[in-house]
C-alpha cells in the first residue's frame, strides 16, 4: 500500500519537473503546452481514481471483504498505479522527444541536453 501511494508522488514529480522544463523550452507553441498539460491533467485524474479505490479498502463500510479480498484490492490499485507511474514516463519521453526533434532541426541540441540533461543525466 505504502508503495502504490509513494507511486503518487513519483507521477507528481515527472509531471512538475518536466512540464516546468516544457515551459522554458522554446520548441513548443502555447497550444502544444496546453494540449501537454491537458493529458498530464487526465493522467493524474486517472491515477487519482486508483487512491480512492485504495482508501476505499480501509473505510468502514468495506470491513465484510475478506483479508484476501482487501490484498487483491490493494494489489490491483498497486498494478494500476505502476501502470499510470510507466504512462506518465512514456507520455513524458514523448513530449521531450518532440523538442530534441525540433532541436535537432535548428540545430540546438546543446540548449535541449541542458534543459532535460544529457544522455548520462537525463532523468526522462
Amino acid at each position: 500500500m505504502q508503495q502504490t501511494i509513494l507511486m503518487v508522488g513519483d507521477i507528481t514529480d515527472i509531471y512538475v519537473n518536466s512540464f516546468q522544463r516544457m515551459l522554458r523550452d522554446g520548441n513548443f507553441r502555447p497550444e502544444e503546452l496546453s494540449a501537454i498539460a491537458f493529458g498530464y491533467t487526465k493522467l493524474l485524474e486517472e491515477s487519482n481514481e486508483v487512491l480512492t479505490e485504495l482508501r476505499n479498502v480501509v473505510n468502514i463500510t468495506t470491513l465484510s471483504m475478506t483479508d484476501k479480498e482487501r490484498m487483491d484490492v490493494v494489489e490491483r490499485c498497486h498494478s494500476k498505479m505502476k501502470r499510470y507511474r510507466n504512462l506518465v514516463s512514456y507520455y513524458t519521453n514523448k513530449n521531450i522527444s518532440v523538442s530534441y526533434l525540433r532541436a535537432k532541426k535548428k540545430n540546438d541540441l546543446d540548449r535541449i541536453m541542458g534543459l532535460y540533461g544529457n544522455m548520462n543525466e537525463r532523468y526522462w
